[in-house]
């Protein structure tokens, strides 16, 4: 990292951070090169090893690319603002910042599907109490990626 200055290494922070962003980009790799694409999320620790979850429908060019190469990228931001300044030199932006890379792979079973979701949906509500059927969890694809490697960065 460049701007050690900037760098986030406390997990605790590094997770409030991830928490308070509500959109994460995956980065897939296919025969026509690189797309990215944005996704709703769930964040958890597994054994102390970062995974995030996410949604999707059951076909497209993702899961054509995921299908094809599991090592995937992603990206997410919060908290924007720019520093104006007298001069152009003189301005700054505010953000946080994780980026990384992991394994993803779609999830199969049903059960982890549901829990999936509901995990999901809490990011997005801060309610937990949501129930999904079998038929709901299988109309949709549900993505496990399993972080290798990630990095925050924060510039107040």
């Amino acid at each position: 990292m460049r701007r050690i200055d900037r760098e986030v290494t406390q997990q605790s922070r590094i997770d409030a951070i991830i928490e308070a962003c509500d959109c994460a980009r995956l980065g897939f790799c296919d025969d026509n090169g690189v797309y990215i694409v944005p996704l709703n999320f769930a964040y958890l620790r597994e054994g102390g090893t970062p995974v995030f979850y996410f949604h999707c429908a059951k076909e497209g060019r993702k899961l054509d690319a995921l299908a094809k190469n599991a090592n995937v990228g992603f990206e997410l931001d919060t908290n924007h603002a720019v520093h104006s300044g007298k001069d152009g030199c003189d301005f700054s932006f505010r953000y946080q910042s994780v980026i990384g890379t992991g394994c993803a792979a779609l999830v199969d079973d049903v059960q982890e599907k549901k829990e999936a979701l509901r995990r999901i949906v809490w990011h997005y509500s801060g309610r937990e109490a949501w129930e999904f059927t079998d038929a709901q969890a299988s109309s949709v694809a549900v993505i496990k990626l399993t972080v290798s490697e990630m990095a925050c960065k924060e510039h107040q």
